[in-house]
């Protein structure tokens, strides 16, 4: 069924709970800024060799996966992730210094102003919302005042549990006090939302700011 059709499934309206989508729980990076994918394929290409070597090595070399896991789950801190990743690297024939790797990393990423006035009207209409990011660097969330962007911010690290767990997702809906079947994420992967599903919050997929906003009104009437 596609979007903008007047029937909508279970999974959008809620059907057989009794409650609308009427809460928002929303990712930072590739949401909120412009995406992590291009930014990271950005720096792959500043080194020289295959501009994709960092995002095929974080999906597919085990090491690199662990440590991002371990990272993003508050178990290593940024330093040690920067050692281990530059190792990698080095070991896939990109030369790079350990520190400020994950700033690098980044450093293409910008706020979409775009998103924040969207998250802004949605709020000041009454739809509470949640940050729920995993975490990745230091400064991800610099000049970003979170509390101006959402009612409750979960972020990986703090509580120990990263994406696509669907753990994280309850404990934003628990601190914003609704239902799963209430909520309605907007992520970048599709990874996440499936995690988000399985607890009953429904999905966005995250390409633009505009065509975010036109789902949110025509697949689950959340509006400004």
């Amino acid at each position: 069924m596609e979007a903008g059709t007047e029937t909508k499934t279970g999974a959008e309206t809620g059907a057989g709970t009794g409650k609308e989508r009427t809460a928002v729980l929303v990712d930072f990076g590739g949401v909120i800024t412009s995406s992590v994918l291009r930014a990271f394929t950005d720096f792959g290409a500043s080194l020289g060799g295959d501009p994709r070597l960092p995002l095929n090595l974080l999906a597919r070399d085990q090491p690199s996966r662990t440590l991002l896991a371990d990272h993003e789950c508050g178990r290593i801190d940024a330093e040690a992730f920067e050692r281990g990743f530059a190792e990698r690297l080095r070991a896939h024939g990109a030369d790079v210094p350990a520190e400020g790797l994950t700033a690098r990393m980044q450093a293409g990423m910008s706020i979409d102003q775009d998103m924040l006035a969207l998250l802004g009207e949605l709020r000041a209409a009454g739809h509470p919302v949640a940050l729920v990011s995993n975490s990745f660097g230091t400064g991800t969330y610099d000049g970003v005042d979170l509390a101006a962007v959402a009612d409750v911010v979960v972020i990986s690290s703090y509580v120990g549990i990263r994406k696509p767990s669907r753990r994280i997702y309850a404990i934003a809906c628990e601190r914003l006090g609704i239902d799963p079947q209430e909520a309605v994420m907007i992520d970048d992967l599709q990874q996440n939302l499936d995690g988000a599903a399985r607890i009953g919050i429904a999905g966005v997929l995250h390409t633009s700011a505009a065509d975010t906003r036109r789902q949110l009104a025509e697949r689950f009437r959340i509006g400004t």
